[in-house]
């Protein structure tokens, strides 16, 4: 009996987690402050391909001053693995960009750890790499 309600929350939690990373993947594409400043924790830290890390404010910046702007995103290969009340996203993220008014292209491979906190998933951190060349 155990047994069963425990996968059961972990299948309750799989979907919050699903949802909340397709919210956080729409706030990306509108730049919506309200909503990333919401699901990102306090102490984020969010790590770009290029190796620069970000904190919450400097992460939330770039969207007020147009450095980053997603104009559409794909998120494919998405796997989820929960750990208690931690999750660790993996997904490949490929999305046309407009930063600086620059239209753009990237396609890389993303990290998210998410932490339940109450009833919400929260944003702890974030880390993109370049996905091989083929």
């Amino acid at each position: 009996m155990a047994f069963g309600v425990t996968v059961q929350a972990q299948r309750s939690y799989e979907e919050q987690v699903q949802k909340t990373v397709a919210q956080f993947v729409k706030a990306l594409e509108d730049s919506d402050l309200k909503t990333l400043s919401a699901v990102a924790s306090p102490r984020l830290t969010y790590g770009h391909s290029s190796g620069k890390i970000e904190n919450k404010e400097q992460f939330l910046q770039t969207f007020k001053t147009g450095a980053s702007d997603f104009v559409k995103i794909n998120i494919t290969e998405q796997t989820i693995d929960i750990t208690g009340t931690t999750a660790i996203v993996r997904h490949l993220f490929d999305a046309d960009t407009n930063d600086n008014n620059k239209p753009g292209h990237v396609t890389l491979k993303v990290m998210t750890v998410w932490q339940k906190q109450g009833t919400k998933w929260i944003l702890l951190a974030r880390q993109a790499v370049k996905p091989p060349a083929q």
